[in-house]
C-alpha cells in the first residue's frame, strides 16, 4: 500500500528455501496438497527463518534479493507463489500480510 505519506510499501512473507529445484517443485506439492507451512519450513529450510516457520517479518520494497522481491509483492496475502531462484537456491513464498 502506498501512501502519500511516504510509508514505503511493506509485505510480509514467509519462506522455505532449499538448495535443490527437484525438491523445491515436490515441496511446493505437498504444500498445495495441504502439508503444513510452518511444519515444513522448520523442518526442510535451510534458512536461518526455517526455525521460525519461515517468517521473514515485513520489509519494503528493495530489502530482498529483486526475484525475490517481484514475486513477494505480486503475492495476495495468503497466497503461495511458484518455484523462485535466486542465488541462494529455490524458494517458495507464502505471503502472510
Amino acid at each position: 500500500m502506498s501512501s502519500l505519506f511516504g510509508k514505503k510499501e511493506k509485505v510480509r512473507c514467509s519462506h522455505i528455501l532449499v538448495k535443490d529445484e527437484s525438491d523445491a517443485q515436490k515441496l511446493l506439492l505437498e504444500l498445495k496438497d495441504g502439508a503444513n507451512f510452518v511444519g515444513k519450513a522448520k523442518q526442510l529450510s535451510q534458512c536461518p527463518s526455517g526455525k521460525n516457520g519461515g517468517d521473514l517479518g515485513s520489509f519494503a520494497r528493495g530489502a530482498m534479493v529483486k526475484e525475490f522481491d517481484a514475486v513477494a509483492f505480486e503475492l495476495a496475502p495468503g497466497e503461495l507463489s511458484e518455484v523462485v531462484k535466486t542465488k541462494f537456491g529455490y524458494h517458495i513464498l507464502l505471503r502472510t500480510e
